[in-house]
Order: structure tokens, then C-alpha cells, then sequence
């Protein structure tokens, strides 16, 4: 392979990388993980996606615990208020995207 390919390639996952962040956040408020619930920044219920992001920083495991959290619901994590469940409300795909979005946050 080329450097020019190589290139072409890195460049293609960057952009795609940016999409799937952007798609993340979108899909995130189209579930409504940001009404009420959760924000970006800020604690309104449970905890913000930059704190998830924070604590699950350097768990190579946090994508798929964080799926299936986000699938099944779960509470004591971070505190007593219970997350519902999601399965069937958002599709798995959606889901991984969010996760992969909350995830790249900083």
C-alpha cells in the first residue's frame, strides 16, 4: 500500500470518526438520553457524558458495559436513581453509537 493510500485511509477514519460523534449526540437526544436526564457537561439526573466518559477513560472493557447498561438499565453506579431500560426503544446499533459518542467525550 502507498503512502498516498495510507493517507487516504487515515484521512477516511477521521472524517468517519467525526461523523459517528456527531451522529452520536444526535441519536443520543433523538432517545432521549438528553431530556432530562442526562447533558454533556452538567448533572440534571444522572451523571454528565464527560463524567461517564472521565470513569470509564482507560477501561478498555467501558464500550460494551456501557451498552448493556444503556440496554438494560441498572442503578448504584452512580447513586441510587435507577437508569431505565432501553432495549426496544433504541436499536443496538443506535446504542453503540451513543456509547461510542459519551465515550470520545472529554
Amino acid at each position: 500500500m502507498s503512502i498516498r493510500n495510507l493517507v487516504m485511509l487515515a484521512a477516511g477514519l477521521v472524517l468517519a470518526g467525526n461523523a459517528l460523534a456527531e451522529n452520536g449526540e444526535a441519536l443520543a437526544k433523538k432517545g432521549n438520553c438528553l431530556t432530562g436526564c442526562h447533558a454533556i457537561d452538567k448533572k440534571p439526573l444522572g451523571p454528565s457524558f464527560k463524567d461517564v466518559a472521565a470513569k470509564y477513560k482507560n477501561d478498555k472493557g467501558a464500550q460494551v458495559t456501557l451498552e448493556k447498561k444503556v440496554r438494560n438499565g441498572g442503578v448504584g453506579v452512580w447513586g441510587s436513581i435507577p437508569m431505565p431500560a432501553t432495549a426496544g426503544s433504541i436499536s443496538d446499533g443506535d446504542i453503540k453509537a451513543i456509547v461510542q459518542w459519551v465515550l470520545s467525550l472529554k
